[in-house]
């Protein structure tokens, strides 16, 4: 019985080749899986495994009525499940829906061609989603078996390998990868360059506008890039890397919001003279900002001047959360600079809104009693001395730090002090905040990342989703906002070293770390150093980038007409450039052909007319026949030609020979040349 490759070696070539551009069309569509309705897929896969098996079969197609029936079910479907048939989704949904349907009428070469266009339109599609290297990586692949297809679709009749095609494929790419570099370089670029603003970023994980008491322990499953940071010098210690966020101070018992929404320019946030005083040096560094879809720029707290965003205009809350003008739907890159000490927010009381104590009626009556049974026992105390009671009883009181605390109630607050005494960074605070408001003690909820990880491989500091974090502040006075970090004092190794609560793995992940630990860390540092490079040299190349190399070759202000002249310049070099290299490439063809071929010119002007591919030995004869004794040198000479090209050991070098043709007594009727 034939196996696999022996079946497919004995089938004929219209049904190996059509097996192969099925193969090459799931490729493409894979990475949309994710992305697209459940009922795409499972049509792709249904209509690919039919049309292959029509072609194993040497069956005949399906009637067109059977296409338009398919055609008008996906119309329909698409309509019901985006309501629309224009934009990102709806338009990737029909061009994959309609790149299947067209390989059931695969009949001819111009159908073929057709669906060639279509699978390079798809392929295309998928940087709508995601513009990672591993799609970038996955989409070169599928290039490549686009065009092997389409190469092997121009070759010849007959069975040539597919290894060929793939092979001039290849050739193909490689000489149209130079040109592709200069156009990346030097074309001007448009920003977002793939993706829709207005639906880009759907379904993209990271912080949010609100914290409902459980919901980041979802995000810490997450362990996808939030950022990256580069710093100039000596990093700050670990337990003082907080990344700063969303501010939060409206409670309603089971979400956090921010305090106040205002309409404006910028989104809807409390602005203000946030009353900031750095203290110690600063700390300077680069991040590397993945979309979020969001306004929010995350530096390390607190950052008293605008961070450097090329395009973006920028604004600080009166929270000391940066802002910018729009969105970020694209990766950005900015520079900042922060004091890990500092101290800000009003020095008095009065200053301070009265929203910053507020509960709501009827939630956490035990959390209440609390903290009236912390003032009973430390009768007069200041402000200061009450959060230090809390941090003891946080300390002392059994509550652990713990990704899957279970689900909590209506009165969460309560549940973490009294009966569940566990749960996650956003439990611990959303509990502790309520009791310092219980004491009548200001205080808020702050989120963002906490931590992060060095890459050995290129210095990057590395914070994921998993580094998402939830902390207080609360106002002492004299002090104004102090961060208290209750999480802190559960767990220690949270934000004093590199520990974190284990994210869980998948099954390759699992066994590299049972089998060798330190080769997975290697191998994840590596990869992880591989896409920051693309972000940093290749998503990253943003137009003020352009300008930036522009200057360094020596403009002072560089323009688009500049761009504009520099390309093209560049593309004139290259048109020259290609022109040498056809000049080149001819006077590299066979010399010993070009010095017959004159020879036959000289012959053709006497009136000798003699075959474009007579050999030597063959006008030799005919030269003795028209011109006999005259002709004798002409026809030695042709005879010497020869034995040059064929004698093992040729007497006369090709040179010489060339010489002796300029010198060669031509019969009386040749002209000169």
């Amino acid at each position: 019985m034939l196996n696999l490759p022996q079946r497919l070696a004995t089938l004929p070539r219209d049904a190996r080749d059509t097996l192969f551009l099925l193969a090459v069309i799931a490729w493409v569509t894979l990475p949309h899986v994710s992305h697209l309705p459940w009922w795409v897929s499972l049509l792709v896969a249904v209509v690919l495994g039919w049309r292959a098996r029509l072609a194993v079969q040497a069956a005949p197609l399906p009637a067109r009525t059977w296409l338009v029936v398919l055609v008008g079910v996906s119309l329909f479907a698409t309509w019901a499940t985006h309501r629309t048939l224009l934009g990102r989704d709806a338009g990737v949904t029909l061009i994959v829906c309609l790149l299947a349907l067209k390989t059931l009428e695969l009949r001819a070469k111009r159908d073929a061609f057709v669906i060639f266009f279509l699978g390079f339109f798809t392929m295309l599609t998928n940087f709508f989603f995601s513009q990672s290297l591993a799609v970038a990586a996955a989409m070169l692949l599928g290039l490549l078996g686009l065009l092997t297809a389409l190469v092997n679709a121009h070759m010849p009749v007959g069975r040539p390998p597919l290894a060929q095609a793939a092979r001039t494929a290849g050739w193909m790419t490689l000489l149209g990868a130079p040109v592709m570099a200069v156009l990346f370089v030097l074309f001007p670029r448009f920003a977002p360059l793939w993706g829709i603003p207005s639906d880009a970023m759907s379904g993209r994980s990271g912080l949010s506008a609100q914290m409902r008491v459980g919901s980041m322990a979802e995000l810490v499953l997450d362990e996808s890039v939030a950022l990256r940071v580069r710093f100039e010098g000596t990093p700050p210690a670990q337990s003082d890397l907080y990344f700063r966020g969303p501010v939060f101070a409206d409670f309603d018992g089971r979400e956090w919001r921010p305090l106040v929404r205002l309409a404006g320019r910028f989104p809807p946030m409390r602005l203000g003279d946030p009353q900031l005083v750095p203290l110690g040096a600063p700390v300077r560094y680069e991040v590397t900002l993945e979309p979020n879809n969001r306004p929010w720029l995350l530096t390390l707290d607190a950052a008293p001047r605008a961070p450097q965003v090329p395009g973006m205009d920028t604004v600080m809350t009166s929270d000391l959360q940066w802002l910018v003008s729009q969105p970020v739907v694209d990766l950005v890159r900015y520079t900042a600079e922060s004091h890990v000490l500092f101290r800000h927010g009003p020095a008095r009381r009065s200053l301070v809104l009265p929203e910053y104590t507020q509960l709501p009626a009827g939630y956490n009556p035990r959390t209440l009693a609390l903290a009236a049974k912390l003032r009973e026992e430390n009768p007069g105390a200041s402000p200061a001395t009450l959060v230090q009671a809390a941090v003891r009883l946080l300390r002392t009181g059994g509550y652990r730090y713990t990704l899957a605390p279970g689900v909590y109630g209506e009165h969460t607050a309560d549940e973490f002090w009294f009966d569940v005494k566990e749960g996650f960074c956003e439990h611990i605070a959303s509990a502790f905040v309520v009791l310092m408001r219980a004491l009548d003690i200001p205080a808020r909820v702050v989120t963002g990342y906490q931590g992060g990880q060095v890459n050995p491989v290129d210095g990057y500091w590395v914070v994921r989703q998993s580094d998402a974090h939830a902390w207080t502040e609360v106002w002492l006075e004299g002090r104004g906002w102090v961060r208290m970090d209750p999480t802190a004092v559960v767990a220690p190794a949270r934000t004093g070293s590199f520990q974190r609560l284990v994210v869980p793995q998948g099954v390759i992940g699992t066994a590299m770390q049972r089998v060798s630990p330190d080769l997975w860390a290697a191998m994840r540092a590596g990869w992880d150093a591989m896409n920051n490079g693309w972000n940093q040299w290749v998503l990253n190349y943003t137009q003020s980038r352009q300008l930036d190399m522009l200057r360094n070759l020596g403009f002072r202000s560089p323009s688009w007409e500049d761009l504009s002249r520099v390309l093209l310049a560049v593309v004139v070099l290259v048109a020259l450039a290609g022109a040498l290299w056809s000049w080149w490439d001819r006077l590299q063809h066979d010399p010993w052909l070009r010095l017959l071929g004159r020879a036959r010119k000289r012959l053709r002007r006497a009136g000798v007319e003699v075959g474009n591919t007579a050999p030597p030995r063959a006008i030799a004869e005919v030269v003795t026949r028209r011109f006999g004794a005259e002709g004798g040198t002409l026809a030695q000479w042709l005879l010497k030609l020869e034995a040059q090209r064929y004698a093992r050991t040729p007497e006369v070098s090709l040179s010489a020979l060339r010489r002796e043709f300029h010198q060669i007594a031509w019969p009386p009727r040749c002209e000169a040349p």
